[in-house]
């Protein structure tokens, strides 16, 4: 990445400006604006998240923010209400005053003299869903929004369930997030009620995985938070941005559909990271073509951004099977419009593979439990191995479909289905769906996959048991992907009942029959169009600010020996055990020390599903000499054929003695899962 020390414009910073709630209660505000802003106002790009704007994002916001700033905007990073230094209370993620305290900072930036009037919203992740969910309240001082690795739904979308299937996100992001709802206030910039806020915060925590477990169907707490719902209520433009190796890819292609108001769509080969510093690459020059994007719907100036296709896409072609890949090959792509006006292609299953005429056979289904050990993690960072390595182990645990090696190349781009005849021997069951592209050698890769919990067949809103032995038709749609199959590889469809640890085991081990005649796979096949693709200009080299925020001070944990599969002989019980070692490091400006360690363990038992348990720990240490606040979490989770079993604590201490500490006990029904 080019570091740029010199913009156009001179830029000051604002370490803590406080933006006023109607109720009294005040947002801390972190903003990067030109020298000349008060003379020559500029519009604002803000940025809306709970990490800690003074530390948690600090390195991350010195490479970006003063480059926007340099840029000739006002650069705003907000605390959400009850994290970092804003005052208040956060009890749950996207919550309704989240997105309320969201309309109110953003019409507080349009009235500041150093403004424009206008506002534009964007962030990765928690960023991208929250800038859909305020544009959702169509704050009139938000003229446009760039929302990357986000979800239009909540329920379907998110970490928490895909097609009625329980994620093991649910519990690894929840514990993740449990742990920083107990971060405080700086004393620093709070002064001494720091220790009353901090107080509060920890009194009103409740582990939010526990909350999310509740509701186990699509019910008016999920869609309360999505977009998808009426997509109509967003008014302003929308430049959606994803990469292929985020869990989120699945959300950009229907918004695309769905919009009403002028649209874009970026999708690389990223994983869940910003694209001028993903993995895996290429990474591009991201930070220039989002100033294209401002330019244009912020100041006015035809940047010619909307002259071109709607949506651009990385078109990945094979690379061997790994846990980690630096740089994906393949080509930029475009499409005109979404959907794209052409049929999806028909492949029947039959036992002679995937073919175009119907067999009339019948197969099991009936995986071990261990199946999907080789699936990566549900949501892929790029930081380490952590996408889905050669799928042979799972593939041979599993219902594979193959095609002929091709005998010329395949080119997908979109949202893979099947369509299954099936029955079940149980009240309840779960199908897992990869689409896999096998090399001449044998190994296979992983291009994507879906989930559907088949109570969930007719409806997420109303589950209902499976009758054993009554015949069903299905459809489970995959992850949206963009793929080139080589001439001389075969197409795979792999179809297991179980995909653990990703998706939570159905109570019984079931068997479900598969009737080949009816059933079927549709890929969304594409013809290169080079007048369309070659056409596309080439992105800049990535840059941004020189980061100047963080001295590293013990390096990440990034090595294959994070991951590590034991087994236990004398039970049968085999447990993936995580290393989170997300390294120390200290903050330059705010002189705040970081370090966190922790252990993920998922374990399972082949024959018995409901042996399978979660069991997380986290250890994090925030502070400086004289005030360290040290926080130790442990989360664990198991169920019975009627209930899942939550456990939860939490201890915090301050300069070493502890200052607090709860544990939390739940039983939680199964709702037809």
């Amino acid at each position: 990445m080019r570091q740029l020390d010199k913009f156009p414009r001179p830029v000051r910073e604002i370490m803590t400006e406080w933006i006023p709630m109607p109720d009294g209660k005040r947002l801390a505000a972190r903003i990067w604006l030109p020298e000349d802003a008060a003379r020559n106002p500029v519009p604002a790009v803000l940025e809306y998240l709970p990490y800690r704007r003074r530390d948690g994002t600090a390195n991350r916001d010195s490479v970006t923010q003063p480059y926007v700033a340099g840029h000739g905007y006002a650069a705003v990073r907000i605390d959400i209400r009850g994290t970092g230094d804003s005052e208040g209370l956060m009890l749950d993620e996207y919550d309704l005053p989240e997105q309320q305290d969201g309309v109110e900072a953003i019409q507080w930036l349009a009235r500041q003299p150093w403004c424009t009037g206008s506002v534009g919203m964007w962030g990765i992740s928690w960023g991208g869903i929250n800038s859909l969910q305020v544009a959702a309240l169509a704050p009139p001082a938000l003229k446009a929004i760039m929302p990357m690795g986000f979800i239009d739904d909540r329920y379907n979308g998110d970490c928490h369930f895909m097609g009625g299937c329980l994620l093991e996100g649910n519990m690894s992001w929840g514990h993740t997030l449990f742990t920083q709802m107990a971060y405080p206030p700086d004393p620093a910039v709070v002064g001494k009620d720091w220790r009353r806020q901090w107080q509060e915060r920890l009194e009103s925590i409740t582990p939010p995985m526990a909350t999310w477990l509740g509701h186990q169907r699509r019910d008016r707490y999920w869609t309360a938070g999505s977009v998808c719902e009426d997509y109509s209520r967003i008014k302003c433009p929308v430049y959606a941005i994803n990469g292929w190796q985020d869990s989120y890819a699945r959300s950009i292609l229907p918004l695309m559909e769905r919009l009403s108001v002028p649209r874009k769509a970026l999708i690389g080969p990223w994983a869940h990271a910003w694209p001028h510093a993903a993995r895996p690459g290429p990474a591009i020059g991201f930070l220039q073509e989002a100033l294209r994007w401002w330019d244009y719907w912020l100041k006015g100036i035809d940047t010619g951004i909307m002259d071109e296709p709607m949506v651009r896409a990385w078109m990945g072609e094979w690379i061997k099977p790994s846990k980690l890949v630096t740089t994906w090959p393949g080509r930029w792509v475009a499409e005109e419009s979404w959907p794209a006006p052409r049929p999806a292609q028909s492949m029947a299953l039959a036992a002679a593979g995937l073919g175009t005429k119907p067999g009339d056979e019948t197969f099991e289904i009936r995986s071990p439990e261990t199946n999907g050990f080789r699936a990566g993690y549900q949501c892929s960072y790029g930081l380490g191995p952590d996408l889905s390595d050669d799928q042979r182990i799972d593939d041979a645990q599993s219902l594979c479909f193959d095609s002929a090696p091709l005998t010329e190349r395949v080119e997908i781009l979109g949202e893979p289905a099947v369509e299954l005849d099936i029955a079940v021997d149980k009240p309840q069951a779960l199908l897992a769906v990869r689409l896999c592209d096998v090399a001449p050698d044998g190994a296979s890769l992983r291009l994507t996959y879906g989930l559907l919990n088949l109570s969930h067949r007719d409806s997420e809103a109303s589950p209902a048991p499976l009758v054993p032995g009554q015949r069903y038709r299905v459809r489970i749609p995959l992850c949206a992907t963009a793929y080139a199959f080589p001439a001389g590889h075969r197409i795979r469809l792999a179809l297991s009942s179980a995909y653990w640890p990703i998706a939570w085991p159905s109570p019984e081990k079931a068997s479900v029959t598969l009737h080949g005649k009816n059933s079927r796979l549709l890929l969304p096949v594409r013809q290169p169009d080079a007048a369309l693709d070659d056409g596309l200009a080439p992105f800049g080299e990535p840059e941004g600010a020189a980061p100047k925020a963080i001295v590293e001070t013990r390096a990440r944990r990034t090595d294959k020996s994070q991951d590590r599969l034991e087994e236990e002989l004398s039970e049968g019980r085999v447990s993936l055990l995580r290393n989170r070692d997300r390294g120390a490091w200290k903050t330059m400006d705010s002189d705040v020390e970081y370090d966190s360690t922790g252990l993920l363990k998922f374990s399972i038992q082949d024959g018995d599903p409901l042996s399978a348990a979660q069991d997380f720990d986290l250890a994090t240490t925030i502070g400086r000499p004289g005030w360290r606040i040290r926080t130790e979490t442990r989360t664990q989770i198991s169920a019975t054929a009627k209930d899942f079993v939550l456990k939860a604590e939490m201890k915090a201490f301050l300069n070493g003695h502890e200052e607090f500490a709860r544990s939390w006990d739940y039983k939680i029904p199964r709702d037809n899962l």
